[in-house]
């Protein structure tokens, strides 16, 4: 459910209930006692110093423990953003380092952007998650999920995904409603409520992306369309910008401009999981691999994508297993139904 708006297939989590604080009698204070909680208090003050980029104790150990080694600063933000008409044009989603375009119910699509090396002041409008994206979250390093509800059954799934679920009303003030869209296509997210900084590009070596001079090859192509049966993209180059204008069932989206496109097949089937009329939510496999064109300067590469296991990211490679570079900038990433 998103916030602030009925809906009984996607529900908010329940946070627990907090046990009350049982009353303790003050203490009598001596010179002694009073010495011994000032060099308590600086040893404390000293040891929080040393680990100022730890992830607190408990239930975010989960999410932020080490399990790997990072080179970078923290986790990526991963935010789900709504992509009915209603809700554009968006906000925020032009610093997005990826932005990954994945089928949903009723043949409609929704945006997931993943923040590695900036982070906007304002990120929307949000909306619900589904079970795809813990697949492909599981490739970074213990990301930050924010979303707006999710089917009832999904959140255990969720729970036991290796990633911090950041809803609605569980960190003060991140979430809120705009003026300029009706409900439920007004939801916002302050991102710096939820991540200290951008944790940098290093972050993004877990997608497996290769960045650099394009390969040889491929063949001219002014623009690209990918159909859903209720959505459409169309990708046009800009010679002069150097990036892909991108058009939204017909209609420009403003700031959109990535300097790679990836069509990628995949195969989608339908989940467990359904919608109040019974329509079925697509699970789109991002694990396996199969075929993708790559977009970039203005020519299109017919290419091959292995994932060979949710913790790992996507390789793009020719058909003799060359890899292929991205040119750099946003990388969109747009999932269509393999034949």
């Amino acid at each position: 459910m998103d916030i602030g708006r009925s809906h009984p297939e996607r529900t908010p989590r329940t946070a627990p209930a907090s046990r009350p604080a049982r009353p303790t009698r003050p203490a009598r204070t001596t010179p002694a006692r009073t010495a011994a909680a000032l060099l308590a208090a600086t040893l404390t003050a000293a040891l929080l110093a040393g680990c100022a980029t730890t992830p607190r104790a408990g239930a975010d150990d989960a999410v932020n423990g080490s399990v790997k080694p990072r080179t970078h600063t923290g986790p990526v933000l991963a935010v789900k953003i709504d992509n009915a008409p209603a809700a554009r044009p968006h906000t925020g989603l032009d610093a997005a380092d990826v932005v990954y375009v994945e089928p949903v119910e009723g043949g409609l699509s929704r945006l997931m952007a993943v923040y590695a090396t900036r982070l906007p002041p304002v990120i929307g409008p949000v909306r619900s998650a589904r079970q795809s994206d813990l697949e492909l979250l599981r490739q970074f390093d213990r990301p930050v999920l924010a979303f707006s509800g999710a089917q009832r059954k999904l959140h255990p799934l969720i729970d036991k995904a290796p990633l911090r679920a950041i809803e609605p009303g569980e960190v003060s003030g991140a979430y809120y409603r705009g003026r300029s869209k009706p409900a439920p296509h007004n939801l916002y997210l302050r991102p710096g409520r939820l991540v200290r900084s951008a944790p940098g590009a290093a972050a993004l070596d877990a997608t497996g992306f290769r960045f650099g001079p394009a390969p040889s090859g491929g063949r001219a192509a002014g623009s690209r369309t990918v159909r859903y049966p209720a959505a459409r993209f169309t990708f046009t180059w800009s010679a002069g910008r150097g990036r892909w204008l991108v058009a939204m069932d017909g209609r420009a989206a403003r700031k959109a401009a990535p300097a790679t496109v990836v069509v990628q097949y995949v195969k989608v089937r339908k989940s467990r999981f359904h919608d109040r009329l019974g329509n079925h939510t697509p699970y789109t496999r991002t694990v396996g691999s199969g075929r993708a064109t790559v977009l970039r300067g203005g020519r299109a590469y017919d290419v091959v994508w292995q994932r060979p296991r949710a913790g790992e990211g996507t390789r793009f490679t020719t058909r003799d297993g060359r890899p292929v570079n991205f040119a750099r900038g946003q990388v969109w990433v747009v999932f269509a139904r393999a034949s």
